[in-house]
């Protein structure tokens, strides 16, 4: 039985929806609570049993890099002033990133094509670090990965939303299977009237290697990009495909009210914890 140990971030785009702050932060590196929001999916990851990780980046996230790098300048400052109690804080996570230029932003099907060769001929999650999931139980990407190790094919997240809010996301067909888990026989990116269903794609894919031969024959679609939508649209041709729908809150720090709502949810928790 395959199991799932590698993952690629893609995190690579320029970030309009959060202009104009944008422009010099990338989004990725949102403060929350203390932390960056991508070091949020980073633990996601890690605490799901992933051991390899492929973050996609651009020219404008360097600021990336250098927070997963190590600084000896500042570990030798904690030691000297005698703060070694912080290093716990500056020391990166114990597991393998690596990194990737993305010279386009012309799309996120690009973007995972360029994990090709860390993929390899393995299965691979993908984390968009837009969406951040607040858990009591599993981790987001967990349940993906039980369900994966079930059914050894696609296993995608989705989300049940208000019909208004279903213009914004790619929206599945799907039969309910048991336990918040659907075969998916259609998907549907923005469906700007008479959505397929009320279940919209949230953040997180299993993938099988041959996405990236959906990837690669599918040419351009919308907004004359390469889409990760498209490709899924051909691989359920041919393929089997899964949904879950996740137990975990997610919150789209893509936009101010979703950025907004997780800090002051972190705030209301960690309220609790004090009282």
């Amino acid at each position: 039985m395959k199991t799932v140990k590698k993952a690629i971030i893609p995190a690579a785009g320029f970030g309009t929806r959060n202009l104009p702050i944008t422009k010099v932060l990338p989004k990725e590196m949102f403060p929350i609570a203390g932390k960056p929001a991508i070091q949020y999916i980073i633990e996601e990851a890690i605490e799901s049993g992933i051991e390899e990780i492929l973050i996609v980046v651009s020219r404008n996230k360097n600021m990336i890099l250098d927070y997963f790098d190590r600084s000896l300048e500042y570990e030798a400052f904690l030691e000297k002033t005698g703060k070694q109690h912080l290093l716990n804080k500056i020391v990166g996570p114990a597991i393998s990133i690596q990194y990737v230029r993305q010279p386009f932003a012309d799309g996120l099907g690009t973007a995972i094509l360029l994990g090709k060769r860390f993929a390899s001929k393995d299965p691979f999650a993908v984390l968009l670090p837009d969406d951040i999931f607040l858990q009591s139980g599993q981790p987001a990407l967990r349940e993906l990965l039980d369900v994966y190790e079930n059914y050894q094919s696609t296993v995608i997240a989705l989300e049940k939303l208000n019909e208004k809010l279903l213009k914004n996301y790619g929206v599945v067909k799907a039969i309910d299977l048991q336990d918040n888990t659907y075969e998916i026989s259609d998907i549907v990116e923005k469906p700007r009237s008479t959505p397929p269903s009320n279940l919209a794609v949230s953040g997180r894919y299993i993938f099988e290697p041959s996405i990236f031969s959906y990837l690669e024959k599918g040419g351009k679609g919308v907004g004359g990009e390469v889409q990760l939508t498209d490709a899924i649209q051909k691989l359920l041709k041919l393929e089997k495909c899964y949904g879950v729908e996740v137990s975990a809150k997610r919150y789209d720090i893509g936009t101010d009210k979703g950025y907004l709502n997780l800090i002051q949810k972190l705030m209301s928790n960690s309220k609790k914890e004090d009282e």
